[in-house]
C-alpha cells in the first residue's frame, strides 16, 4: 500500500539538531568544465535566435541489382571509376579506389531505405524548465530564507540580468550542469550537435531503445505502475519517443524501425569523441538487424564486442525461455578506443573447478584430495593451492627452443612452439619452485593468491535484479551494475556520458555515482519524473579525490590495501606472472577502477541538474477560419486541420473515476474569430461546445484563453475546452476560475507530443491523445512566527481539482494522492528553481534521512513526504510557485503572490 503523507497540521518550526560526527551532504563540482547558456523558458517568447533544419546525408551505398533507375550514388561511382583510370599519380587512385571499395560493401536494405539519401532535422534551442539540488533543498529547509548568491552556487548558476540571459544565450561559456532533457532524442541531438557544438564530446553513448516487439510491452505510461499489458487500452501510451519504435504504429513496421534507430546512431556517432564507445542493448528479436545496421553507420571494423548479461532468471514456459539482453558495443574510432580492464574476485566454483593441486609447507606437491576438492577436509596450515598453466609458446623462435633440465629429467619444446621465458628465467621459476613435471611437458605453478581475480569476459550471469535487492522503478529498467560496467570500461571521471533513452534514469543514476558528467534524453514525462525523483533522493560514496581543485575530472585515489585476513581489499593488486618471477622483477599492479577510496563520514548527494526541453520560438495559432481563409488546408499543411482530425478519429475523452466524455460532431465553426471547432457533448443531454487549440510549437497563454472564452460564451456554447500541448501559470489559472471570470465553464486538455507526427500514428480504439489535467488547489498562508524581522509562510497543497464536464462540478484530489509536487518559494517567472521537494506517495527521503543520522529534526522528513512545507520566509519577488506531477507525470503549476496569503489561525 502507498504511504499517504501526514494530514494538514500546524507546522514545526525547523529544528536543526546537528550533532558533532554528523555526515554533512556533499557533492562534485566540475568547475573545469563548461556549457553554453541556454535560456530560461520564460524567456521562451522573446528568443528569436533561429537555425534552418540540419540535412544528414546518409552514408553512399552501391545497390548490386541491376536498375534503370537515377541513382545518385551509382553516378557517385562512376565518377569514382572515372577518377581511378585518369588518376595524376597511384595516390589519387588509390584514395578513390577505397572510397569505391567502401561504397561497394554488402548492406542491409529496407522498403524505404533506397528512396531516402538524406533525412532533415528541427534545429531547435533548448530551455531550462527546472533547476534542481538536493544541496540547496536541504539548504532551503535548514535556512528557511534563500540567500540569493548561495543559492546560485547550489544550483550551479551564475548571477546574470535578464538580458544577459537572453542576448547571451548560446554564446556565453557557463558552468556545467548535468541535464534531463525532454524531447525526441533526434531533436535534442541535433540541438545539442548544431546550437551547442558538443560534437565529439561525449565519451560513451548507452542507448536502450525499444526492441521491436509488440507494442506496449516496452514501456510504462503511469508514475506508479508496473505491470504493462500488451493491448490493454488502460496500458497504452501516445508518446512518440516509444510510439515510433513499435511496428504496431507505423505502416511499414520493422523498416520504419531500422530507419528510426539508424537516424539516431547517426547523431549518435557525431556526438562521440575519437575515444569514445556506444552500447546499444537489443534483445534477441532484431539483434541481427540492429547489427547490420550498427555496422553501416559506426563502421565494421569498429565493432568491439558483444556482451549477453542475463536480466532475469527464466519462469515456467512451453519453449526455451530468454533470460539475457544483449550489448551491442562498437568505438567511435577502435585504433584510438579508450578501454579499462575490469575484474571481478575468482569464485569458489572456479578455485574448485580448475585449482586442483596444492603446494606444501615441505616443499612437496601433490593432488587434491577428494574431501578437499569438496571442502569437507581443510588444507594443511600454510599450504597453497594452484593449478598447472601452460609454459610453452606458439610463437616461440629458435632462440626459445631448447632442452631444459628439472628434477632429473630434460624437458624439451613442441615442435611448433618455444619456452614462454629463456634460460635463466626457468632457473628463477625453478628456485622459487614454480615448476612441476606434467607427463612429457613442464608447467608453472599458478597459486590462487597470485592474482585473486579474473578479468571480465563478455558473458554477465551476476548483473539480476534481486527479490532482496533495489525494487525496479521501471517496467524495462536495466540493473545498475550493467551500467556501471560500461561506464568504468570506457570513461574516466570527470567524462560525459549520454543516454539518449532515459527510461528511469539508470545511466544518469550510475554515471553520477562514479563523478561523470551526464545528459540524458526521454520524450515521455514518465520517465524523467521518476528520474528526478531518483536522482534528487540519491545517496552515493564519496570517493576521494587526486586534485579536490579540478574535482572528478583530476581523478580518483586508489591504494592497495588489506583485511585481518590478509586479502587484498584495495583498488591496486599486485599481479604475480610467470614473468615477473622469471626476471626477477616486483609484480606488475593492476588497477581495480571500481575500488576507489572512501572518505568516511561524508554523505555524497546528486550535484546540480537541470530539466531542459525542445520548445521552439512560440508561434501563436492563428485564428480560425475567416471568409476563404485556409479553405484548401489539409491534416499535413495546417496544424488545426490536424488536430481537427484527430479529435474526429479520438472523440473519447476519458476522466477521473472510469468516466468519458464523448464527442460528435467535430467541425469548424462558422465566422469564428478565435474558436477553432464545435462540437456536441453525447453524454445524457447534448450540449454544444466550443474547442480552441494552442499553438504546435509553444504553450497556451492567458490571451489566448480569454479571448476564446469570450467568444465562446456570446455565442451561447455550454462549454469551452482549451486543447494544448504546455499552458502557462497565468492560462492554467484562468482556465480554473473561468466561469466566475467570464461566465463559461472551460476545462484544459493535455495532448500529448506523438500529434507532431501526423500521418505516421494509426489511431485505434485505444487511442488516448488527450487527457483531462487541472490545476493544483493551493493554500498560502503566512504564519505568526517570524524569521528575523519579516514573517514565515508556508504551502499546504490541498489536492488537484479537476473540473468534470459531465456532471459540471470540480472533481477534487486530495494532496496526498499525487506523485510529487514541488516549490519554488521565490518564483522569478524565467525558471523554477526547486525550494522544496515532496513524495508524498513514497518513502523516498528515507535513504537519505538514514545517512544524515540526525541532522534534522524528523518533523523536516515528514513534511517532505507530505503536503505542508517547512515555513520559508519571503524572497526577492514576493511569489512562489507549486508544480505537481501527475500520474501521467504532466507538470500542472500554479503561481501566487505572497501578497494573497491567508494569515494563520
Amino acid at each position: 500500500m502507498a504511504k499517504r503523507g501526514p494530514k494538514p497540521r500546524k507546522p514545526r518550526i525547523l529544528k536543526v539538531t546537528k550533532k558533532p560526527g554528523t555526515k554533512t551532504p556533499r557533492t562534485y563540482k566540475h568547475e573545469h568544465d563548461k556549457l553554453l547558456l541556454r535560456p530560461d523558458v520564460g524567456l521562451q517568447p522573446q528568443f528569436k535566435p533561429k537555425k534552418p533544419p540540419t540535412t544528414y546525408r546518409y552514408d553512399r551505398s552501391l545497390d548490386p541489382a541491376l536498375s534503370w533507375d537515377i541513382n545518385a550514388d551509382r553516378e557517385r561511382g562512376e565518377a569514382l571509376i572515372a577518377r581511378v583510370l585518369n588518376a595524376a599519380n597511384l595516390d589519387e587512385a588509390r584514395s578513390a579506389a577505397a572510397e569505391l571499395q567502401r561504397m561497394s560493401r554488402p548492406f542491409l536494405n529496407w522498403a524505404g531505405k533506397a528512396e531516402r539519401q538524406e533525412f532533415g532535422v528541427p534545429t531547435l534551442p533548448l530551455f531550462i524548465h527546472e533547476r534542481l539540488s538536493t544541496q540547496a533543498i536541504l539548504q532551503s529547509v535548514k535556512d528557511r530564507k534563500r540567500d540569493k548568491q548561495q543559492a546560485l552556487a547550489l544550483f550551479g548558476d551564475e548571477d546574470l540580468d535578464v538580458s544577459d540571459r537572453l542576448l547571451k544565450a548560446y554564446t556565453h561559456q557557463t558552468n556545467w550542469v548535468n541535464r534531463l532533457i525532454l524531447g525526441d532524442s533526434l531533436v535534442v541531438m541535433n540541438s545539442l550537435l548544431e546550437f551547442e557544438g558538443l560534437g565529439g564530446q561525449a565519451q560513451m553513448i548507452y542507448m536502450d531503445p525499444p526492441y521491436g516487439v509488440r507494442f506496449g510491452s516496452n514501456f510504462q505510461p503511469f508514475v506508479r505502475r508496473r505491470d504493462v499489458r500488451h493491448g490493454d487500452d488502460e496500458d497504452l501510451t501516445r508518446e512518440p519517443e516509444m510510439i515510433q519504435a513499435y511496428r504496431d504504429t507505423w505502416e511499414l513496421g520493422l523498416h520504419s524501425y531500422l530507419t528510426y534507430l539508424r537516424d539516431r546512431v547517426s547523431l549518435c556517432r557525431d556526438l562521440l569523441s575519437l575515444t569514445g564507445s556506444i552500447f546499444v542493448q537489443i534483445g534477441d528479436e532484431n539483434l541481427h538487424h540492429v547489427r547490420e545496421v550498427l555496422d553501416e553507420v559506426m563502421g565494421a571494423a569498429n565493432f568491439v564486442g558483444q556482451i549477453a548479461f542475463q536480466k532475469s532468471s527464466g519462469r515456467v514456459s512451453d519453449r526455451v525461455d530468454a533470460v539475457y539482453d544483449i550489448l551491442l558495443w562498437y568505438a567511435r574510432d577502435r585504433d584510438s578506443m579508450r578501454f579499462r580492464k575490469l575484474f571481478k574476485e575468482r569464485t569458489l566454483e572456479q578455485i574448485e573447478t580448475a585449482y586442483n593441486y596444492v603446494d606444501l609447507p615441505d616443499g612437496t606437491t601433490r593432488p587434491l584430495a577428494r574431501g578437499e576438492l569438496e571442502g569437507i577436509q581443510p588444507l594443511p596450515d600454510g599450504s597453497r593451492r594452484f593449478r598447472p598453466s601452460q609454459l610453452y609458446s606458439q610463437t616461440g623462435g629458435e632462440s626459445s627452443s631448447f632442452s631444459y633440465e628439472f628434477a632429473g629429467r630434460v624437458f624439451s619444446t613442441p615442435r611448433s612452439g618455444g619456452w614462454r621465458t629463456n634460460r635463466e628465467g626457468l632457473d628463477s621459476l625453478a628456485a622459487a619452485n614454480r615448476l612441476m613435471a606434467r607427463g612429457q611437458y613442464l608447467a608453472f605453478k599458478m597459486h590462487t593468491d597470485d592474482f585473486p581475480f579474473v578479468q571480465l569476459h563478455n558473458i554477465w550471469t551476476d548483473v539480476l535484479f534481486t527479490a532482496f535487492g533495489t525494487e525496479k522503478l521501471y517496467v524495462v529498467q536495466t540493473s545498475p551494475k550493467v551500467l556501471q560496467r560500461c561506464i568504468l570500461m570506457t570513461t574516466d571521471p570527470g567524462d560525459l556520458v549520454l543516454d539518449p533513452t532515459c527510461g528511469s534514469g539508470t545511466t544518469a543514476y550510475v554515471a553520477e555515482q562514479w563523478g561523470r558528467r551526464w545528459i540524458t534524453i526521454d520524450t515521455s514525462r514518465v520517465p524523467l519524473a521518476l528520474a528526478r525523483q531518483r536522482l534528487l533522493t540519491a545517496t552515493f560514496p564519496y570517493y576521494e579525490l587526486r586534485d579536490a581543485s579540478r574535482g572528478p575530472g583530476g581523478g580518483f585515489i586508489y591504494r592497495r590495501r588489506h583485511n585481518q585476513k590478509g586479502e587484498e581489499v584495495g583498488g591496486i593488486v599486485p599481479h604475480i606472472t610467470l614473468r615477473s618471477i622469471a626476471q626477477n622483477e616486483p609484480p606488475e599492479e593492476e588497477v581495480l577502477v571500481d575500488r576507489s577510496e572512501v572518505e568516511s563520514g561524508v554523505v555524497r548527494v546528486s550535484g546540480p541538474f537541470v530539466v531542459e526541453a525542445t520548445i521552439p520560438t512560440a508561434i501563436e495559432v492563428e485564428p480560425a477560419a475567416r471568409e476563404g481563409q485556409i479553405a484548401d488546408a489539409t491534416a499535413e499543411t495546417d496544424p488545426i486541420s490536424r488536430m481537427l482530425e484527430v479529435l474526429r478519429k479520438s472523440t473519447t475523452l476519458r476522466l477521473t473515476g472510469n468516466q468519458v466524455v464523448t464527442f460528435k460532431n467535430i467541425r469548424r465553426p462558422a465566422r469564428a474569430m478565435d474558436l477553432h471547432a464545435e462540437g456536441a457533448m453525447a453524454n445524457g443531454n447534448e450540449r454544444s461546445v466550443a474547442f480552441v487549440f494552442g499553438p504546435e510549437h509553444g504553450p497556451v497563454t492567458e490571451q489566448l484563453v480569454f479571448a476564446a472564452a469570450k467568444e465562446a460564451y456570446l455565442k451561447n456554447y455550454a462549454h469551452l475546452f482549451v486543447v494544448g500541448f504546455a499552458v502557462q501559470p497565468g492560462a492554467s489559472k484562468l482556465i480554473q476560475t473561468c466561469e466566475q471570470v467570464v461566465g463559461l465553464p472551460a476545462t484544459y486538455v493535455q495532448a500529448t507530443m506523438d500529434l507532431v507526427m501526423a500521418d505516421l500514428l494509426k489511431t485505434t480504439r485505444a487511442s488516448q491523445v488527450f487527457s483531462v489535467t487541472g490545476a493544483p488547489d493551493v493554500r498560502l498562508i503566512q504564519l505568526k512566527r517570524k524569521n528575523g524581522d519579516g514573517p514565515l509562510y508556508r504551502v499546504e497543497l490541498r489536492g488537484l481539482d479537476v473540473f468534470d464536464p459531465v456532471t459540471m462540478q470540480n472533481d477534487h484530489r486530495k494532496g496526498d494522492d499525487v506523485p510529487a509536487w514541488f516549490l519554488d518559494t521565490d518564483y522569478n517567472d524565467l525558471v523554477f528553481r526547486v525550494s522544496q521537494a515532496f513524495f508524498p506517495r513514497t518513502s523516498a527521503w528515507d535513504n537519505l534521512k538514514r545517512a544524515l543520522k540526525g541532522a534534522y529534526d524528523d518533523s523536516v522528513w515528514e513534511h517532505l513526504a507530505g503536503t505542508v512545507s517547512e515555513p520559508f520566509a519571503s524572497g526577492e519577488s514576493r511569489k512562489i510557485a507549486v508544480k505537481v506531477i501527475d500520474d501521467r507525470g504532466n507538470e500542472l503549476m500554479v503561481v501566487q503572490s505572497l501578497d494573497e496569503s491567508e494569515a494563520e489561525r
